[in-house]
């Protein structure tokens, strides 16, 4: 999944990202205030913490859309996954969409001169694994699947499996796993 790969079937996650430069020589996070209001972070932060670790799916499905976050029929939100604090409205959970155990989906990135701001999309029964973690930008397609621990910087299409920091597509045969891998997928 190369820039070009995204860019046959529509925009990349860099397309879709908005920057916003900050003034003087501090990194951007230290401009955070101006960003987003304190008092709103502060609110986001308690109802994350409540989405977090509520054993009610039906609670932390309520949680998520107090902040903004678009939460489709049946979305299933693992425990302690995080969603993103500072822009929650920038994400969208299709129907049936599931989230996984400490996975983390992230709409921001403060840099140096500037901070990144773009929506995360996870399509129709998707399912991001456990530790997980979704940069800004990122649409995840209809019945895709993410790998556990898996660091997702590119679309993910439809029905594909990505997995690896970066996620990589996941090939149907031990064949197509890198060098040493042919022991995990269990061939015997």
């Amino acid at each position: 999944m190369t820039d070009d790969t995204a860019d046959s079937s529509g925009p990349s996650r860099h397309d879709r990202i908005r920057r916003h430069p900050t003034p003087g020589a501090r990194n951007s996070l230290a401009h955070w205030t101006s960003a987003k209001h304190p008092l709103r972070v502060a609110i986001n932060y308690i109802f994350v913490w409540l989405a977090r670790i509520s054993p009610s799916l039906r609670l932390r499905r309520w949680c998520l859309r107090r902040i903004g976050v678009t939460v489709g029929t049946g979305v299933s939100w693992g425990l302690e996954a995080t969603p993103d604090t500072f822009w929650p409205e920038l994400i969208t959970l299709e129907d049936h969409a599931i989230v996984g155990y400490d996975a983390t989906l992230l709409c921001h990135e403060f840099l140096q001169d500037e901070y990144r701001t773009g929506g995360v999309v996870v399509g129709e029964r998707a399912m991001i694994g456990a530790g997980a973690i979704v940069l800004p930008g990122v649409e995840i397609g209809a019945d895709a699947s993410v790998a556990a621990n898996s660091l997702v910087t590119q679309d993910v299409p439809p029905g594909t499996t990505v997995a690896g920091v970066p996620a990589r597509p996941m090939g149907g045969h031990s064949s197509d796993q890198p060098d040493g891998d042919d022991e995990a997928v269990g061939s015997e």
